[in-house]
């Protein structure tokens, strides 16, 4: 089985990379990423594309059909990946998440892939007060990212995909230790601050919430993309990817992470503004259609992953939220140095240099 993934070498792709060798093991390998977080490792004993068969470096926006012909599958994780990279970068947010995705869809249907995987995002379901969403309630994406992300499932839909079996991941909001570990993802937030200073700062009131999934766990959802039979949820199915004991209130994971790190106190800003991204999930369909591959990882564990991650890296930094950590950073020091361009394209100078 040839399997294509782009976006590898973000914070999902190690981790994807080495569960689908180790369930897979005769799959080949394919990475397709143009590299803005590559020499972002975290505490990675080797480099962790090593895992695969081939690494390509291009971006996504510019896949040629030729890469596809004789690819089995193709998990696209290529994206613009957060709220605030969403609202600097609106229109290359577009042009990546949906409109790459919908492109790489075509060309793979075109040479005959059998299996299309998208990373989508349970933040499609926005300010959602009341019970948990199940697939077939109502949308309401308050952001750039969630829009690109329901906008590519739509256009999906509407697509003659052929025999390609598509199914869309509604990925509750993702969290663990990775090798290349984001910062920018509510619950990895809270150990880093708890880490760095004993000291978790909840800029909500601490009511919304949020449904979550370690990144262990999405790895194993895309492995039952991959081989799900489309006689279980049809040749196309949108669905979330996730766990119910998942759904929490931001200031329960506060709580939690606080517990784990003795000392740490916790301080929740009970006079800010409600909060539009609050949204619980259903996710019985998940469970009815993937009973092998459910979530396996507790809320414990993960934060003790990532507690135990970020000790043996010597951590220490208060003002992460201001470094490469967080991916919007990254992109504004590539930025700023002249690597990359306002459409987040390598410039030339940077392409040419010696």
């Amino acid at each position: 089985m040839k399997i294509l993934i782009t976006g590898n070498q973000g914070y999902i792709g190690p981790v994807l990379g080495r569960h689908l060798r180790r369930t897979i093991p005769d799959a080949h390998l394919i990475g397709y990423d143009t590299g803005y977080f590559a020499l972002s490792t975290t505490n990675a004993p080797v480099w962790p594309e090593r895992v695969f068969d081939e690494q390509i470096n291009g971006d996504v926006r510019d896949i040629t059909a030729d890469l596809l012909q004789g690819v089995d599958a193709v998990v696209q994780l290529a994206a613009i990946s957060n709220d605030p990279m969403g609202a600097t970068y609106a229109e290359v947010t577009d042009q990546v998440n949906r409109g790459s995705a919908v492109r790489v869809a075509e060309l793979a249907a075109a040479a005959g892939v059998k299996r299309f995987v998208f990373a989508s995002s349970c933040s499609v379901y926005g300010f959602a007060p009341g019970g948990a969403r199940t697939e077939r309630d109502p949308l309401n994406p308050q952001t750039a990212y969630a829009r690109s992300k329901i906008d590519t499932e739509r256009q999906l839909a509407e697509m003659d995909l052929g025999g390609m079996t598509t199914t869309c991941l509604r990925f509750a909001t993702a969290c663990g230790m990775s090798d290349r570990l984001r910062l920018d993802l509510v619950l990895n937030d809270f150990v880093a601050c708890a880490i760095s200073t004993q000291k978790i700062t909840v800029l909500s009131d601490g009511t919304p919430w949020r449904p979550l999934i370690d990144v262990r766990d999405m790895a194993r959802a895309v492995e039952w993309a991959l081989t799900r039979s489309p006689e279980k949820g049809g040749k196309l199915l949108s669905i979330n990817a996730g766990s119910d004991a998942w759904n929490y209130q931001v200031r329960d994971l506060a709580d939690a992470v606080a517990a784990a790190v003795p000392g740490t106190t916790v301080s929740i800003n009970q006079q800010a503004q409600p909060d539009t991204r609050s949204y619980k999930v259903d996710f019985a369909l998940f469970r009815e259609l993937a009973p092998a591959h459910q979530p396996q990882i507790t809320l414990a564990r993960s934060i003790e992953m990532l507690r135990d991650g970020l000790t043996a890296m010597g951590f220490k930094d208060a003002e992460f939220r201001a470094s490469p950590f967080m991916r919007l950073k990254m992109l504004e020091a590539h930025r700023n140095a002249g690597r990359l361009g306002a459409d987040l394209r390598w410039t030339q100078n940077f392409l040419d240099r010696e």
